[in-house]
């Protein structure tokens, strides 16, 4: 088999929505950076891909063409707004050449499915993508496009798929992915996220599971402010893993949000990068085990751009089955130090600080979690 694939294009930084919003996407070129640097990138790593703009009709797959006309007509016009379809609010500034830089993400998600859906490699990695809020017909949440549907609708269609397991790690609910599949049942949805009555968008209850014959294909996991890394890790294998295991997916796509992190400043979930190096790990085995290797990974939030790089190239090394050194390359900290005048903590990949549950799981996630088996396991033959 192939090497893995990373899919990047320095334009992706074009996604901008101007000084003082919150996401910057810068995060992605350090992140390139980061694992050029650790040699995960080149002749003993990934083939690295640059991706095409999506085409309309791969869009129309997920999009209303009406919408898709005025974020276009924006993108060239960008004194205008839209504010029935998100466009022009404090979330989603309108800003010229948007239309573009939204589908050059979407490209770049297609182009990951495709290497993977085609034998090409098992495991593909769009650096860039993973916008879950973006709604058929509106912007939400810094979302214009959502590559993930379309992706995974180019996957179930294209390529005939029929067993999809999408799993988000964002601290946001995955709200847009979640509104697109909810009565699809090749589509098996695991949203965990900053339960919604705290945190944007409000949404992704227990109580939400899918309607019609995706009934109980939409998994939502909302977990208290500061549940820390032993709550978070008890969730996800007490929910995931079997739920893998009854759906035996043909691909597993990730969502891979950096924004749960005890360092994010929109967000309070309290992760250290060791829980994210154990979902890794977790995620290997699941494609490994079920889907023969297979595995799509997008980014998605995350917005203190010194953690995203460090977690993005910890999964990414799980993606190459390769262990990293803890301190980071002297290169790039020197990097960082003159263009931001700031570097990680302690120079090391890896957090040094603990969260403060004591290894202890909450009661409160405890009952999270029981709810969740009492909504939504018989649908798969679980108790």
């Amino acid at each position: 088999m192939a090497s893995p694939v990373l899919v990047y294009d320095d334009k992706y930084l074009k996604y901008n929505f101007g000084e003082g919003h919150a996401m910057r996407e810068e995060r992605l070129l350090l992140t390139k950076m980061l694992m050029q640097d650790y040699g995960l990138i080149g002749p003993k790593g990934a083939v690295e891909m640059k991706p095409s703009l999506a085409e309309y009709e791969d869009l129309i797959a997920v999009h209303d063409r009406g919408y898709l006309e005025v974020l276009e007509h924006l993108s060239e016009h960008p004194d205008g707004q839209s504010f029935s379809h998100g466009l022009g609010i404090s979330d989603n500034p309108v800003f010229a050449g948007m239309f573009e830089a939204a589908s050059l993400q979407v490209g770049g998600t297609m182009l990951a499915c495709d290497a993977v859906a085609k034998g090409e490699t098992e495991k593909a990695m769009n650096l860039g993508g993973g916008f879950h809020h973006a709604l058929p017909a509106r912007a939400s949440g810094f979302c214009l496009l959502n590559d993930i549907a379309v992706g995974i609708k180019r996957l179930l269609g294209k390529y005939g798929l029929s067993r999809v397991m999408y799993v988000d790690i964002d601290v946001h609910h995955a709200d847009g992915v979640q509104s697109i599949f909810i009565d699809d049942p090749r589509v098996l949805k695991v949203s965990i996220h900053e339960d919604g009555h705290y945190l944007f968008p409000g949404t992704g209850d227990i109580d939400e599971i899918g309607t019609g014959d995706g009934e109980g294909y939409t998994v939502n996991v909302p977990l208290p402010p500061y549940s820390g890394d032993a709550s978070y890790l008890h969730a996800f294998k007490e929910i995931v893993i079997p739920l893998a295991e009854a759906f035996k997916p043909e691909v597993l796509f990730t969502q891979l949000g950096a924004d749960a992190h005890f360092a994010d400043p929109l967000a309070h979930l309290n992760l250290t990068t060791r829980a994210y190096e154990e979902i890794g790990r977790d995620f290997d085995e699941i494609s490994r085990r079920y889907g023969g290797g297979r595995w799509v990974a997008v980014t998605g939030g995350g917005y203190d751009i010194m953690i995203c790089p460090r977690i993005w190239t910890l999964f990414f090394a799980k993606m190459l089955g390769k262990e990293l050194a803890n301190d980071l390359p002297i290169e790039w900290m020197e990097y960082c130090k003159i263009t931001y005048a700031i570097a990680p903590k302690g120079g090391t990949l890896r957090d040094s600080e603990e969260t403060q549950d004591g290894g202890a799981v909450s009661s409160a996630v405890k009952k999270v979690v029981d709810g969740v088996k009492r909504k939504v396991f018989k649908y798969h033959g679980l108790s």
